[in-house]
């Protein structure tokens, strides 16, 4: 991780570049959260991404029946070698700012495809608009 001293319009230069040059995909399906007592863990193929607490495991997965918190969720593989510290925080707080609503992150490592790489879900009732959102910033 880069520790590194810059303005805030060099942050904000650099963070547009990082997404701009990240790859960058959605996933159309809807995705939950299905939480599983710790110790009774069931691993899912089709989990996106999982993480514990002392109580419970919790897995993205797809949407199985209605009556659950759904997200959409798109991802980013950032350009290896280019200095993305703060792009989660920074796409927050746009997204906060244009419609209101947080963003939630998990996080993984692919050496082979530059690194850290980001889940984001937000809302199923604004991914659309959000989603646009990220197309335009990136232009």
């Amino acid at each position: 991780m880069y520790i590194s001293r810059e303005s805030k319009e060099e942050t904000e230069k650099r963070l547009q570049e990082v997404l701009k040059t990240a790859t960058f995909k959605v996933y159309e399906e809807p995705y939950y959260f299905r939480e599983i007592p710790a110790d009774d863990f069931q691993f899912d193929s089709k989990a996106l991404a999982m993480v514990r607490d002392d109580q419970v495991w919790s897995q993205l997965v797809p949407v199985e029946h209605e009556g659950t918190e759904n997200f959409r969720i798109f991802r980013f593989h950032f350009k290896k070698g280019l200095d993305n510290s703060g792009f989660v925080g920074w796409l927050a707080t746009k997204i906060k700012e244009e419609f209101g609503s947080g963003i939630f992150v998990v996080c993984g490592q692919n050496s082979k495809q530059g690194g850290i790489f980001d889940y984001n879900g937000c809302p199923i009732e604004i991914a659309d608009q959000v989603i646009d959102f990220i197309l335009k910033l990136r232009k």
